[in-house]
């Protein structure tokens, strides 16, 4: 008989299978995806060898055996095999990179906490995850162009065995003695949903035989477990709508058809392909707080890896959904390796870049198409702009908004605006607010119509956030209309200026009248060159968030402080001039106090915003309304 060689595992391996063996995992599934990975490994690498050596060349499997009666599970392949050396050394390539840091991660996490069920997962140990279920593991192997096969055996605690044994054919055989709790991975629909799950797009067939019942008889089939069709890696020729319209709704639970398909290969530094499917309307999910980031799975040489991978693309991007399969990634990645790996990060570049270059082409051929989309996901892409610096050109070039020379519904983009200004245009003006029934009515346009200037309508509460990020749009800058001074060409802007200077020197103690009556509510009062209509309005500050942005803090956080603002007056207005002789002739008339602070209140009704008192000034309105009525009928 064979001499047996008894050897310990090293100290760090001893420490990896006692923490896995003496703690408690709801999810031991993963088991069985590492072993049958590391079996369709073994089988590419003899796939390989037998280009040199056809001699090994086989019917290519992996089979999965249940012996209920024994309690054991075996996991076997007719791949390249290991030797006595091997054995030794390469089970388990977590033993050559990673078991340190693996351990420590064990150590510190609260084994009761929610996320120790997904850490094996997460971890992905490869062969020694088997001591999960099992209480004693053996290997029968058999490399490929040798004639002797070797056993391997250990009860995963501080060593194992090596000796000489019979193996007929090459290749590897995994046999588990199960743990009394693991007895339900001799099921075979137990063994059957894993594999569907982890290991269904493996290229080689993955047997199980089990019992059913025919005609009363039972009858023993032998079936494939997986489908071995990886959609992302056949020729679009080769798939047919109907096939990827399946696999859509597979992977993002969707039943819509996808708005675009986007397949991509990679090969030099970083080597993986992807199919990407760009949703056409939200799904009703998508905005709740504990949707994942993106329904983008990882696979790795066609073994699944995570749907939870946020790394693989930007969060602006998160309505993505679909396949990455990276020829480069170790199986046993780690989740917090993947956010830190440099091959996750050049994959998520090239993804990025792609999809926006798809998404500038899409608006370009099928525009109609494309805001379909814009309007379900133009907020994402808007975050962008605030996120991904490398790609906010691109991005900026995608975003769509109505305008006021525009039909109500039509969308044009910030370069479409930028082209359609007349020559003596600044700036590329802008108003925020509610909506665009709002808009129109805002004081603010009133010298924008007599310029014949558009404006662009920001309704999106998103807007006003990032719009420091859009920079400049060929050489001008993005102006919101009711901020700051707006600007116009020198010969307007000099004849605006002389009239509110002069207006401002007429009727200055009209106005410090005014900014005394109205106190801590405005921060100034002046005369104004954007109103040729109304009477007055409010204006914020160049840097100051605009009226709009208060009420969206506001409704973020009720305490959130009002931020001062200006009140302009319209010079040529009847009212205005109204005011000056009523103060000329009785600078103390309390009504002139009362007028005062209905001005600032219809300065805050026709921007949108709600006035402090809304029952004083509408008794303020209603005794006007019937001095006038008065007039009207000549009573008295």
């Amino acid at each position: 008989m064979a001499e047996k060689n008894n050897l310990q595992f090293k100290t760090e391996i001893q420490e990896l299978l006692h923490l896995m063996i003496h703690s408690v995992y709801s999810n031991k599934d993963i088991f069985v995806r590492e072993l049958v990975a590391n079996a369709a490994d073994a089988v590419d690498k003899a796939r390989f060898a037998s280009i040199q050596n056809p001699a090994i060349t086989r019917e290519w499997e992996i089979r999965i055996e249940a012996d209920e009666a024994n309690n054991v599970l075996t996991i076997s392949d007719n791949g390249i095999g290991m030797n006595e050396e091997e054995l030794i050394t390469n089970i388990g390539t977590i033993a050559k990179s990673g078991t340190k840091a693996f351990v420590e991660s064990l150590k510190n996490k609260d084994e009761k906490s929610a996320d120790t069920p997904e850490l094996i997962g997460q971890f992905g140990v490869g062969f020694y995850s088997a001591f999960m279920a099992a209480d004693k593991v053996e290997i029968l192997t058999k490399k490929a162009g040798e004639s002797q096969a070797w056993k391997w055996v250990s009860d995963g605690k501080e060593a194992f065995s090596i000796e000489e044994a019979e193996k007929e054919d090459q290749g590897s055989r995994i046999i588990l003695h199960l743990k009394e709790d693991a007895k339900e991975y001799l099921d075979y629909w137990k063994i059957s949903s894993i594999i569907k799950k982890y290991s269904d797009y493996i290229a080689y067939p993955v047997k199980m035989t089990h019992t059913i019942k025919k005609d009363d008889k039972d009858v023993v089939e032998d079936s494939t477990l997986n489908s071995m069709k990886a959609i992302w890696l056949r020729s679009e020729s080769e798939v047919t709508e109907e096939e990827y319209k399946a696999f859509y709704g597979h992977i993002s639970g969707n039943f819509d058809e996808p708005l675009k398909r986007i397949s991509y290969s990679a090969e030099g530094i970083s080597e993986f392909k992807a199919l990407l499917f760009l949703p056409s309307r939200a799904p009703f999910d998508f905005n709740m707080a504990e949707r994942r980031t993106n329904k983008l799975h990882l696979y790795v040489k066609r073994v699944f890896i995570t749907d939870n991978c946020p790394g693989l693309l930007p969060d602006y991007l998160r309505f993505a959904a679909g396949v990455v399969d990276s020829s480069d990634l170790p199986l046993n990645i780690s989740r917090e390796m993947l956010q830190d790996d440099p091959q996750i990060h050049r994959i998520s570049s090239n993804l990025t870049k792609r999809i926006l270059s798809e998404l500038a082409k899409l608006m370009k051929d099928d525009r109609e198409k494309y805001e379909t989309f814009y309007k379900e996901f133009g907020r994402q892409l808007k975050e962008g702009l605030h996120t991904d610096f490398s790609n906010r050109d691109k991005i900026k070039d995608l975003l769509l908004f109505e305008t006021m020379n525009n039909a109500d519904g039509k969308l044009v983009s910030l370069k479409e605006y930028r082209d359609s200004m007349p020559a003596l245009q600044q700036e590329l003006y802008y108003l925020t607010g509610d909506s665009r029934n709002t808009l129109e009515k805002s004081p603010h346009l009133e010298i924008m119509r007599k310029q014949g200037y558009d404006v662009l309508f920001m309704t999106d509460p998103i807007d006003e956030f990032v719009l420091p990020s859009v920079g400049e749009i060929d050489g001008k800058k993005l102006k919101c209309v009711n901020k700051g001074d707006v600007k116009f060409d020198e010969s307007i802007q000099k004849e605006l200026e002389e009239k509110t200077k002069k207006a401002g020197e007429e009727k200055k103690e009209l106005v410090d009248f005014i900014k005394t009556s109205l106190g801590s509510k405005v921060k100034e009062v002046r005369f104004s060159s954007r109103l040729t209509e109304s009477a007055c309005c409010l204006v914020s500050d160049e840097y100051d968030p605009s009226a709009y942005m208060q009420r969206v803090l506001r409704a973020m956080d009720k305490n959130a402080p009002d931020v001062q603002r200006i009140l302009e007056l319209n010079a040529d207005h009847p009212l205005v001039t109204a005011l000056q002789a009523l103060y000329t002739k009785d600078a103390k008339n309390p009504k002139l106090a009362e007028f005062a602070e209905m001005l600032f209140d219809q300065a805050l009704l026709a921007e949108g915003s709600p006035i402090s008192d809304p029952m004083l000034f509408t008794r303020r309105v209603a005794s006007l309304m019937t001095l006038g009525a008065e007039k009207e009928t000549g009573a008295e």
